[in-house]
C-alpha cells in the first residue's frame, strides 16, 4: 500500500506559528523533503525532531522527485515543506503533488501560516476577490508582459517581491497600472514586522531614498469597475416601446437620480414570440425615486 505524502505549512518568520498537528506531523513521518535542508534543520532542531531530510527545491526537483516517488509508492510516508510558509504555493511542491496524484499516492495536508492570506488581511484594502501572481520575471520585457495583463484586472492584486528588485518592480507598477492604492508587507510576524500603507507613487519615492530591507508581499488595488453608458430617459423609454412590440421578454431600466437620465441594465430575448403576441407593457414611475419599474408579459417585477 503506497504512503501519504504530507504538506506542512511552516512558519513565515515566528517559530511559535508552527502548529502543534504540524509538529506532530514532522515527528511521524519517514522523512522529509524540505525547499533548504539547512533552514528546515534550523527549525526541526527548535522542536527537537530528528527526521531525515532530503532535499527538493526548484532546480533539483525533477532528480528528487524519481527518488521520493518510488519511496511513497513503498509504503513511506513523507512531508514537504518550503522554507516558510505553506509549499507548492509559488513552490516546485506542486510538481510533487500532480505526480501524486498521477500515481494514485495520498496528499494530505498540515495547513499553516501564508504570507498572501496574511498580507491581504492586514492591507486594508478588499480582500473578497483577489488574484495571486507569485512573484515577477527577473525579465524587464516579460515584467511589463505581466503586468499588462493585470491593466484591467478588477480583483485585488497580491505579488511577491525581493528587497533588491522592489525599486523597479514599483516602477513598472506605476507605468503600468497608474498611481494606485497599494499596501507593502515587511518582514510579516517577525519582531520588524511593518505594513505601509499608500500609493504606488507614493511607495515609490519612499524606497527610493530608502534601501528596502526583507521579503515583500506586495498588496495593489484592482482596477475601477467602469459603469455602463446612461441613457436619456426619452430614450431608454422609446427602447421599452420597441422591446414590447418586438416581442424581448424583460427589460430592466434604472433611472439616476436626475428623472431625465436612465441605464438599461439588460435584455433577455423572449422565446416564445411567434407563440402569443406581448401584453400591454406596464411603465410605473414615481417622481422623487431613483428607480423604474417595467413589467412586459408575465414577468415578476424586478427591483434595482
Amino acid at each position: 500500500m503506497a504512503g501519504t505524502l504530507y504538506l506542512v505549512g511552516t512558519p513565515i518568520g515566528n517559530l511559535n506559528d508552527l502548529s502543534p498537528r504540524a509538529i506532530e506531523t514532522l515527528k511521524s513521518v519517514d522523512f522529509i523533503a524540505a525547499e533548504d535542508t539547512r533552514v528546515t534543520l534550523k527549525l526541526l532542531n527548535h522542536f527537537g525532531i530528528r527526521r531525515p531530510l532530503i532535499s527538493y527545491y526548484e532546480h533539483n526537483k525533477v532528480e528528487s522527485a524519481a527518488v521520493i516517488l518510488p519511496r511513497l509508492l513503498g509504503g513511506e510516508s513523507c512531508a514537504l515543506v518550503s522554507d516558510a510558509g505553506m509549499p507548492a504555493i509559488s513552490d516546485p511542491g506542486e510538481e510533487l503533488v500532480r505526480l501524486c496524484g498521477e500515481h494514485g499516492i495520498t496528499v494530505s495536508a498540515a495547513p499553516g501560516p501564508s504570507a498572501v492570506i496574511t498580507a491581504l488581511a492586514m492591507s486594508g484594502l478588499p480582500t473578497q476577490r483577489f488574484t495571486f501572481e507569485g512573484f515577477l520575471s527577473t525579465s524587464n520585457k516579460s515584467r511589463k508582459e505581466h503586468l499588462e495583463t493585470l491593466r484591467h484586472e478588477h480583483r485585488t492584486i497580491v505579488l511577491y517581491e525581493a528587497p533588491h528588485k522592489l525599486v523597479e518592480t514599483l516602477g513598472d507598477l506605476y507605468d503600468v497600472l497608474g498611481d494606485r492604492d497599494i499596501a507593502l508587507g515587511r518582514e510579516l510576524t517577525k519582531l520588524h514586522e511593518e505594513i505601509v500603507r499608500t500609493t504606488i507613487g507614493a511607495a515609490l519615492e519612499k524606497y527610493r531614498a530608502e534601501r528596502p530591507r526583507g521579503e515583500f508581499v506586495l498588496v495593489i488595488r484592482g482596477a475601477p469597475v467602469e459603469k455602463g453608458p446612461r441613457l436619456p430617459l426619452e430614450d431608454a423609454l422609446a427602447l421599452v416601446e420597441e422591446y414590447r412590440e418586438t416581442g424581448m421578454a424583460m427589460l430592466l431600466v434604472m433611472l439616476a437620480p436626475r428623472r431625465d437620465r436612465a441605464e438599461t441594465i439588460f435584455t433577455t430575448p423572449r422565446s416564445c414570440a411567434k407563440k402569443k403576441p406581448a401584453r400591454k407593457s406596464n411603465f410605473r414611475f414615481s417622481p422623487g425615486k431613483k428607480r423604474a419599474i417595467i413589467r412586459i408579459q408575465k414577468f415578476t417585477t424586478y427591483r434595482l
